[in-house]
């Protein structure tokens, strides 16, 4: 007798794990015929968008290939600026435009107590630069709206689309929402043009710049999809990148002073030549930045030779030094090690170094909340990712003083920005709109406590 029992239950617990493995299979498959079931984004409508916006700025007769010049207040900017605007009101966005020249527009959600997520970029280029940078984050947070409206999907939180103004100036419209912005910075030219009037031309108020502002945890979180502009992503054959964070920079002003004296009445061993000793101090950045292992950089991109004469041994040379890496920590043991080795070239060469931190920006860290959502989003859509450092500033820096930021990258071919070459591959550009409309969709139903 007691064995029938246990022979029935046995064929019982078999017959409910039976039942549980198919349950648990059933909804797997139910979870991912829902995510098949999201929304997509309009590939040849976004192609087409980015394609138009590329007229503004473009040399005349030239194509898509040739990049574009739309700085910050030029005549381009304004054309762009009105093209975008276009696109939002044609997405039910109003368009509105504060202190500081950002242009936002909202969609409302099915609870108004709730914050905003803000999804967005920059559409201003440098002189010669390409047609993906910013224009891509500002095409696909339009097109999220529209696909939304489409399906008739309703978000609990307003969605509010912003594109920056003067991103490659600063960034200076994305600075102006959590920060005052110097009196002397409203005289600095852009494009030839003193920023005070540059705002007035795209409908900005630059004697009130802090209506601009907004306080901190005013959003529910602020993500912004970009092109990589390096190469890493390319290489790997890897779809998305998932952004830690956007790295600390510090930089340096150098000054090298040794002694000028004519060229061919001066003994070698009795120079004292500014130019060696900086060549040196070249070399020994790139050597310091390199021997151990990690993303940190060092750069020397500015270099100023006096008196510049062919006959003349150099007494002066001024330069920049600049690292960065998501460690502020790091950066800062870069820049000690290189003081210390840059009194060392001084006395072996018999000048005069100095070293003085001229900027210095925190690293901005991206919500791991958020990060695990635009994982999850790409999973959804069989894209692979990998996690990775921004070197280059973003507008999301920023953006993550007031809220949790998260920023998705795709692939740049070549590792190529700032400059006509840039390019990113249509598809790419899908999936990344694709993640960043999906992500928005997650992070809507997400509690994320505000930052601290």
């Amino acid at each position: 007798m007691t064995n029938a029992i246990d022979r029935r239950r046995c064929v019982a617990l078999l017959a409910g794990g039976a039942m549980s493995s198919a349950m648990s299979g059933t909804i797997f498959t139910s979870a991912r015929a829902a995510a098949a079931a999201e929304p997509r984004i309009d590939a040849a409508r976004l192609q087409a968008t980015l394609e138009q916006l590329s007229t503004y700025g473009r040399r005349a007769g030239g194509s898509f290939a040739d990049g574009v010049s739309r700085v910050a207040y030029s005549d381009a900017d304004v054309a762009g600026r009105a093209y975008v605007m276009g696109l939002m009101r044609e997405a039910g966005l109003a368009p509105r435009i504060d202190a500081a020249g950002n242009i936002s527009g909202t969609r409302a959600g099915s609870d108004p107590s709730l914050k905003p997520i803000v999804i967005g970029s920059h559409i201003d280029s440098v002189p010669g630069g390409g047609n993906f940078d910013g224009q891509l984050g500002s095409m696909a947070a339009i097109e999220a709206v529209r696909v939304l409206n489409e399906h008739h999907l309703a978000t609990r939180h307003p969605l509010e689309v912003t594109l920056w103004s003067n991103e490659e100036g600063g960034p200076i419209g994305s600075s102006a929402v959590v920060e005052a912005i110097p009196a002397e910075l409203l005289e600095r030219r852009f494009n030839g043009v003193p920023m005070r009037e540059g705002l007035l031309k795209i409908g900005g108020d630059p004697d009130h710049l802090a209506r601009a502002r907004r306080a901190p945890h005013s959003l529910h979180c602020y993500l912004e999809l970009h092109i990589e502009q390096g190469g890493i992503l390319e290489k790997a054959g890897i779809a998305i990148g998932v952004v830690d964070g956007i790295v600390s920079i510090d930089e340096y002003d150098v000054e090298v002073k040794g002694f000028a004296n004519h060229a061919g009445t001066t003994p070698m061993g009795e120079r004292h030549d500014a130019l060696l000793a900086a060549a040196k101090v070249v070399e020994a950045v790139r050597e310091i930045a390199t021997r151990a292992p990690g993303r940190q950089v060092g750069t020397v991109g500015r270099f100023e030779v006096f008196p510049n004469a062919p006959n003349v041994i150099p007494g002066l040379v001024k330069l920049s030094v600049e690292f960065r890496d998501l460690s502020a920590e790091t950066i800062a043991g870069l820049g000690a090690e290189t003081a210390a080795r840059l009194q060392q070239i001084a006395r072996e060469t018999g000048t005069e170094i100095s070293m003085v931190r001229a900027v210095h920006d925190d690293p901005a860290l991206a919500d791991a909340r958020i990060q695990r959502q635009i994982e999850a989003a790409a999973a959804t859509l069989d894209l692979k990712t990998m996690h990775m450092q921004s070197g280059a500033g973003h507008d999301a820096q920023n953006l993550a003083k007031l809220a949790p930021m998260g920023m998705i990258f795709i692939p740049s071919i070549g590792g190529i920005s700032h400059s006509p070459k840039e390019l990113s591959r249509w598809p790419d550009c899908a999936n990344g709109a694709d993640v960043l409309l999906r992500t928005v969709l997650r992070v809507d139903r997400s509690d994320l406590q505000p930052v601290a």
